[in-house]
This record gives structure tokens, sequence and C-alpha cells, in this order.
């Protein structure tokens, strides 16, 4: 169902891919809408429990692409160095494909994102959430394929 990743010998073993995906800081979404046009949207995240979670607002293109079509691809990359005497980049990646959908909005999973991004106080935080959860949507992606890569361009 998945093609194999062509340069094979630039694999990242399966720890190696699960820690950039949990330490990585953005996330690259693509998704499809129903004018068949691919959608690419950046988006903070968290990997929790086996599965990718971001925010979102209720309504727009990116939501909207999910309810049309729940296929999507997510990649994430770190450790970017370019090396100007050789004209290539080394770097780090991730490709997940699955399938995201809307789920109830949870005061964890905000929390566990929030605390990603920010060292704020807890009761802040709390209290931030519980200001913007009724108008915040969160999106739960399935993983059911996920391939890492060390490599340069």
């Amino acid at each position: 169902m998945f093609r194999k990743m062509r340069r094979s010998d630039k694999a990242m073993s399966k720890e190696m891919t699960l820690d950039l995906l949990s330490r990585g800081q953005e996330g690259v979404l693509g998704t499809v809408g129903d004018n068949g046009y691919p959608y690419t949207v950046v988006v903070n995240y968290v990997y929790l429990n086996d599965k990718i979670y971001f925010h979102s607002a209720k309504t727009g293109q990116k939501i909207d692409n999910i309810n049309f079509k729940e296929k999507v691809s997510f990649s994430v990359y770190d450790n970017v160095k370019v090396i100007g005497e050789e004209l290539t980049t080394h770097y780090e990646s991730l490709v997940v494909f699955g399938k995201a959908k809307v789920v109830e909005t949870s005061r964890d999973i905000l929390l566990a994102l929030v605390n990603k991004y920010a060292d704020l106080d807890q009761k802040k935080v709390l209290s931030m959430i519980d200001k913007e959860i009724n108008v915040t949507a969160l999106v739960e992606i399935e993983i059911d394929h996920i391939t890492g890569k060390i490599g340069k361009i």
C-alpha cells in the first residue's frame, strides 16, 4: 500500500523517527480539498498516545479538507544544516501517512499541546484553555505509516 523508501540506506530507525516526531516543533499538514488540489499548512502539534494532535479554528480550509477526505500526510524536519561549500543541506525528516478527524476538544490534550510550546504557570494555562475550549477544534491523526530519513538535498 505504501511505497518503500527509495534511499533505504538513509532510513532512520523507528526509535529515531518517533524521537523526531516527539521533539519536532512544527509539522506540515497535507490535505486534499473538494477542488482536487493539495493544500499544505504548518501547524504546531503534539505526539501523544501514538497519535498526532493539533488545534484549529472550527472552520476553514484545513477543517473542510479533513472533513472531505480523511487521508493526510504530515511532515516534520529538524537539524537542518546548509553546507555551502558542498552546495548541499543535511537534515532529518519524517513523513506520516494517516487519517485525520476532528475529535472532541480535550482539556488534557490541549494542556499537553500548550505545555510543549510554553513554560507557563499551570493555573494560567488552564484558565487560557477554559476560555478558548469552546471555540477550538482538535484534530487527531491516526498514523497508518511513518518513515524517517537522515539525508541531504
